[in-house]
């Protein structure tokens, strides 16, 4: 193992000793030294985590939420020097953090607010004016075998608990009062400008905007979402697609040379 490698494993493991070699310039105990840049190393990565995870802060607390971040952080070291990238793996920690079983939607509160971090982060792309897009869908002559382009801010994913409305009801004061998780909702996330945004979609939206996602032609994604949901309203999502300007590019079919 590197000098770098064991210097990185004893910075973010506890019980480890100060790495050999390690000395401080002004005569004061390295080891003392260490442990105080350990100590700030851990409180910055956990500090970094409770920024891109107010709403599953708020519903552990304080405490709970930064023992439980101090768990991951010795679990999960960054591989990326971007700050922004950390904590991906936050959410399937919780999922099997049996502490946080008692509340069951924790999980999918942090993989929401996870991509909320992506959309915020995701790649500028300009978006395909409302009135081209518009054009070009009526003027298609095989408008299933279309390929859609959404923006890279747009994600979807369904839950077996009121996600959205746990998320959103921590956005505003009183709006806890009469909230009732459990129920399953799917959410949509995307950055229209430089703000990022939440809808609560039902199942078929899901499978149809990640179908989409996955470089599905038209035709097989609005399959995929009346298998998912069989009353899905291809219209209504499309419009609340465009609407909100994440389409980028449409794909005709490639008609193959003879």
């Amino acid at each position: 193992m590197s000098v770098q490698a064991v210097f990185a494993s004893a910075l973010l493991a506890p019980d480890q000793a100060c790495p050999e070699g390690v000395f401080s310039s002004n005569g004061a105990d390295p080891a003392s030294r260490f442990a105080v840049y350990r100590n700030n190393v851990h409180s910055s990565l956990i500090n970094a985590l409770a920024a891109a995870y107010p709403v599953t802060l708020q519903l552990v607390g304080e405490a709970f939420f930064r023992a439980m971040a101090g768990l991951f952080v010795q679990a999960s070291p960054p591989t990326s020097p971007l700050m922004s990238e950390y904590g991906s793996a936050f959410a399937a920690f919780i999922q099997d953090f049996e502490p946080a079983a008692s509340v069951p939607y924790l999980a999918d509160v942090a993989r929401l607010e996870r991509l909320r971090v992506g959309a915020y982060h995701a790649a500028d792309t300009q978006p395909l004016d409302r009135q081209t897009v518009l054009q070009a869908l009526q003027g298609q002559t095989d408008l299933g075998k279309l390929r859609v382009q959404l923006h890279p801010s747009v994600s979807a994913f369904s839950s077996a608990y009121a996600v959205v409305a746990v998320w959103a009801a921590h956005q505003a004061e009183g709006a806890l009062d009469g909230l009732n998780p459990w129920h399953a909702q799917g959410a949509l996330v995307l950055r229209q400008g430089l703000t990022v945004k939440v809808f609560a979609i039902d199942s078929g939206s899901v499978a149809f905007i990640n179908s989409l996602n996955n470089g599905a032609e038209l035709e097989m994604a609005v399959a995929l979402a009346l298998e998912a949901f069989s009353e899905f309203d291809l219209n209504q999502c499309l419009t609340l697609l465009i609407s909100h300007d994440t389409l980028t590019h449409l794909h005709p079919e490639q008609k193959e040379s003879p």
